[in-house]
């Protein structure tokens, strides 16, 4: 028991040495996170069919392209907030636009996302900002795109399933 709890703490010792040489960890992890998330999520959009994009898998759930409209629209605010710099200026996208439109301007997003979120760091997790007209530290952001990224690629892998195509992350490498 005395050597379980030996290797136990030196453990946590280690976990916690690693955590102090990041200088941002939170702002760090996103970017991580970014990365790998981006990649998905454009391979997934990649996938579907341009004739899809109008595919909804029920009367009360939003088409493909909506849901690539919600990610661009959901990057471009909460990245904005994360990294507390303004939304950008782009032009206006609808989910009815075609495969290449959509295609590009979530590109365009997760452009944006990289490089505000390059300039972040940890000192202004705790400064307020809005959240659905609620006052939220602006850590909440740096979970809403970490969550929502998941949620819109699991979304995205779901509407591919429905019409016969793997997803990228069930494809064979």
């Amino acid at each position: 028991m005395k050597r379980f709890l030996a290797v136990a703490v030196l453990a946590a010792l280690s976990s916690a040495a690693l955590a102090q040489q990041v200088k941002n960890p939170l702002s760090t992890a996103i970017r991580e996170v970014l990365a790998n998330r981006q990649k998905n999520i454009l391979a997934a959009v990649d996938t579907m069919p341009a004739d899809k994009f109008s595919y909804k898998p029920s009367a009360d759930q939003m088409t493909f392209g909506h849901l690539v409209l919600h990610i661009i629209e959901s990057n471009h605010r909460f990245c904005a907030q994360a990294a507390d710099v303004p939304e950008p200026k782009v032009a206006e996208v609808k989910d009815t636009d075609g495969k290449d439109k959509l295609t590009a301007a979530l590109k365009e997003s997760f452009d944006f996302c990289s490089s505000a979120l390059e300039k972040t760091d940890d000192s202004k997790l705790g400064d307020s900002i809005d959240g659905f007209g609620k006052k939220e530290p602006r850590a909440w952001a740096f979970l809403i795109l970490a969550g929502g990224w998941a949620d819109h690629y699991g979304a995205a892998a779901m509407y591919l399933r429905q019409n016969g195509l793997l997803p990228p992350t069930a494809q064979k490498k």
